[in-house]
């Protein structure tokens, strides 16, 4: 991102106002970055960020959606465990952004969401506009799925909750926090910067550690046990507990499941990992599951689901549940799944288990896996022959084999079984709340997040994905995010055709209609065209998989040079088995 991006007019600063101290106290919390979309109820606070802290610490991203300031700030956190600042305007800004808010909250990551609204007092309220843009508690639209909200009414108390907000998204488990400012605490003057909360003195609250009993009675069981299994989820990105994690499966001999839908936890092509990564249990896994007789989730999503999914007979298997998701569980969101039973349920972060675990066998510090990852087997595509999603998959990694990337998000279509992850950041998990339209947001922020890594991120999102949050790109290119994305186009809402072609199957109905209010054609869109209005460097429609080689040479290396590319590779439609039965299995 080049420094001099946005840099302001210098401005000599003589009369001070609540939106000064606000800013600074932003500052103070440590996010280099705040997303945001213009707005009027925070029009004094974006005075203050760009003519009283410059536009540096934080410096703007500019939005053209609130649902992509929030996804942004998402990406982030999947990279990097920490928040970023987003700015919402008044109670339509926060509408707007509310379903990218449930993304994050059902992926557990840390985010400070800062909104407005028109002056509480009604007194003080312009016609028309300030009282549509303003509401009795605002926080209210998203306070099922965000960890707290306050509303304060003065500057002090807008500066405490700032930080309070702070402590409280970063204290696990972690979700986004809400804090709504009075139009009139920004816009009042005030005679010097008052007293600052110091954040080094409010620091987030430390978890427990695990119990030396609690590891003894979990070791004691896996000593026990002829075939544990590991069933690992919301791990860190850190690559010491990435090899604590590899070094104790083998330590135990115990087999080893992901899924897609949360980021890369152990190689996947490792011997004791079974069958594919996918947002539904792959046959394979679902049969070790059946088959062990000790099961431990490590943060798993969707425990109790799984378990169903394998048929796992519950009273000849034990179970040990290691999580801390169990403190967000409330009455309106139903994210946190089915009922699990467990023999032992600990909270814990799990990563600290697994290494307080690997310290009580002896397991060095810095332990790694001593067993050879396999290698995937090359794939022959004829240059000719039109695109899958498959050979898409195996296209991309051939031309990435010389090149240290970062999966950012894959499609709901892709095959595990073309999952190669061999590290913490080779893949990041999809979105939480599986809302459509999160990914280019989120790619950016991911993207964002990991300049200077060496990495070179890659997204592959679907079609109706990417049209659906399109406008995000320009924010890439705006602040100049290397970045490829290549565009799965099926010119079609596919996953609802498998809906479709299930119903009629059912209901004895011609299943050649399932395309009929599915289908993203006459006329095409250019997705090409979309991206390079943004200033993108964008290739496309190619159809073939020589097309496809050809055009990925050059926009992998466009990405590594520092610009945003977006590929639209015409795919043909189709779910790998696994995918296509869970999706639509009643």
């Amino acid at each position: 991102m080049r420094d001099d991006l946005d840099r302001p007019v210098p401005s000599e600063i003589t009369d001070l106002f609540g939106s000064d101290a606000i800013a600074e106290m932003l500052r103070r919390l440590g996010a280099p970055y705040v997303a945001l979309n213009p707005g009027s109820s925070f029009r004094g606070l974006h005075d203050s960020l760009v003519n009283y802290l410059g536009n540096r610490d934080p410096q703007i991203l500019l939005c053209l959606h609130e649902e992509h300031a929030v996804a942004i700030a998402h990406g982030w956190a999947k990279v990097t465990g920490t928040p970023l600042a987003v700015i919402l305007h008044a109670n339509v800004g926060l509408m707007h952004a509310s379903m990218a808010v449930y993304n994050a909250w059902c992926d557990r990551v840390p985010m400070m969401i800062f909104g407005a609204t028109g002056p509480v007092d009604a007194a003080k309220r312009r016609p028309w506009i300030d009282w549509i843009h303003t509401s009795r508690d605002q926080g209210a639209i998203i306070r099922p799925y965000i960890k707290w909200d306050d509303q304060p009414a003065s500057l002090e108390a807008s500066l405490s909750s700032m930080l309070r907000s702070s402590v409280i998204t970063q204290t696990a488990p972690k979700a986004p926090t809400y804090v709504c400012f009075d139009v009139t605490v920004q816009e009042e003057r005030i005679v010097e910067i008052p007293a600052l909360p110091a954040p080094e003195r409010h620091v987030a609250p430390r978890m427990a550690e695990i119990s030396e009993s609690d590891v003894r009675e979990v070791l004691t069981m896996l000593e026990a046990s002829q075939k544990p299994i590991f069933l690992m989820g919301r791990m860190s990105r850190d690559q010491g507990d990435w090899d604590r994690r590899v070094a104790l499966a083998e330590h135990f001999g115990a087999r080893v499941v992901t899924d897609i839908k949360t980021a890369a936890a152990f190689p996947t092509r490792h011997p004791l990992h079974i069958g594919t990564p996918g947002y539904f249990v792959s046959r394979d896994a679902a049969q070790a599951i059946a088959e062990a007789d000790l099961i431990i989730g490590f943060d798993w999503v969707d425990l109790g689901g799984t378990m169903k999914q394998s048929a796992v007979d519950v009273a000849r298997a034990k179970v040990v549940n290691i999580s801390l998701d169990c403190l967000l569980t409330n009455g309106w969101s139903l994210d946190h799944q089915a009922f699990s039973p467990s023999d032992l349920s600990l909270l814990a972060d799990p990563d600290a288990a697994v290494r307080a675990m690997c310290a009580a066998v002896g397991l060095a510090e810095n332990a790694k896996g001593q067993m050879s990852i396999l290698s995937p087997e090359p794939a022959e595509h004829r240059a000719e022959a039109m695109i899958s999603i498959d050979s898409l998959a195996d296209t991309l990694a051939e031309e990435l084999s010389n090149v240290a990337a970062s999966y950012l998000r894959l499609t709901l279509s892709w095959s595990g079984s073309k999952c190669d992850f061999r590290g913490p950041l080779d893949y990041l998990g999809y979105d939480g709340g599986a809302g459509i339209g999160s990914g280019p947001g989120m790619a950016v922020g991911s993207a964002l997040a990991l300049r200077g890594s060496g990495k070179v991120p890659v997204a592959v999102l679907g079609d109706g994905d990417f049209l659906m949050g399109a406008t995000a790109i320009w924010t890439a290119a705006h602040h100049r995010i290397p970045m490829l994305v290549v565009v799965a186009n099926n010119r079609s809402y596919f996953n609802d055709e498998v809906h479709q072609e299930r119903v009629a199957i059912d209901r004895d109905r011609p299943v050649e209609n399932k395309h009929v209010g599915q289908a993203i054609s006459e006329p095409d869109i250019d997705i090409a065209a979309i991206a390079r209005a943004q200033g993108a460097t964008a290739f496309g429609p190619v159809e073939t998989i020589g097309a496809l080689r050809a055009t990925l040479i050059e926009a992998i290396s466009a990405a590594q040079s520092g610009q945003t590319v977006v590929v639209d590779a015409r795919v043909k439609p189709g779910y790998n088995h696994d995918m296509a039965e869970g999706m639509t299995n009643n």
